[in-house]
């Protein structure tokens, strides 16, 4: 069975999809059609943008969006997903490849989301860090520990690897806990905010308004959301879980344990990087992982 992933925030770089733009018709259609529903030419920013500029919220997520649903779009026939999944902003690039979501209201989904978090990263200063080297129960431990901060779980990415989320002198506090008790690593990431987390809770409402007037419909096969880390085909399921992914952690090691468990036997990343198939060989080394080509 093909297990289809979606990357999120984090893999885009300087020249992404540009070859998709280049070699194919179908793929310069769909990037065009993007510049015209955002308002502003992201092909510009994907294709030369400096990574500054590829940094900014209201253009990575799209961005991101982008490269991978039009990669998919382009695959045609040759896209036969068995299970489908998606890393944060990539479960939007998942439901849309899957067809649960038209093109044009995954990509309206996805800048108003990011819109959202934009916002609910300027009202409230705040960070995520990476820990490396403990188990999960210690890092969910130390995070309930600091009582008068913001410290929750927010990125569950292989064993041994999970980024937290929170305040900024919460997050600074758990690094220290976090080195005390025998990480490896404990790095503060470079991004706008405590994204997965509690101080998410008014972009959850903004974006939950937008997914609950957007048609979801049955798509090609399950797909495994990052809420549960359960497969589910409901649409309306799917919306629930959509809504709470902004203030809830990614479950991505559980995604990935319950997938090989159900059968996948493969998995091809869709989209910019390769991040998350080296996810999958943390999660076990002998499943094959590729990237999706044209």
């Amino acid at each position: 069975m093909k297990a289809y992933v979606f990357p999120g925030q984090g893999a885009q770089f300087t020249g992404m999809g540009q070859d998709l733009y280049e070699k194919s018709t179908h793929a310069r259609d769909l990037f065009e059609k993007a510049n015209d529903i955002l308002g502003f030419k992201i092909t510009e920013v994907m294709f030369s943008g400096s990574e500054e500029d590829l940094r900014q919220t209201r253009v990575t997520q799209p961005a991101v969006f982008l490269h991978s649903v039009i990669l998919a779009r382009v695959m045609g026939d040759s896209f036969r997903p068995d299970m489908v999944a998606g890393h944060s902003l990539g479960e939007f690039s998942a439901l849309v490849a899957n067809k649960v979501l038209s093109f044009e209201d995954g990509l309206k989904l996805v800048y108003a989301r990011a819109m959202a978090m934009q916002k609910a990263c300027e009202a409230n200063p705040s960070t995520m860090a990476a820990i490396l080297g403990l188990d999960d129960t210690v890092v969910e431990q130390i995070c309930k520990s600091i009582a008068d901060e913001v410290v929750v779980p927010a990125n569950y990415n292989s064993p041994g690897q999970l980024v937290i989320s929170g305040s900024l002198s919460g997050i600074e506090i758990a690094c220290e806990k976090m080195k005390a008790a025998g990480a490896k690593r404990a790095l503060p990431l470079k991004v706008g905010g405590a994204f997965h987390s509690p101080l998410m809770e008014s972009a959850r409402v903004e974006l939950a308004h937008a997914i609950n007037n957007t048609k979801f419909v049955k798509g090609l096969c399950p797909i495994y959301q990052n809420v549960t880390a359960q497969p589910v085909a409901d649409p309306e399921i799917i919306k629930v879980n959509l809504i709470s992914q902004l203030t809830a952690p990614v479950k991505w090691t559980q995604i990935m344990q319950n997938m090989i468990a159900d059968g996948a036997k493969s998995f091809i990343e869709v989209g910019p990087g390769t991040v998350l198939q080296g996810l999958v060989k943390k999660v076990n080394k002998d499943i094959d992982a590729v990237s999706a080509s044209l």
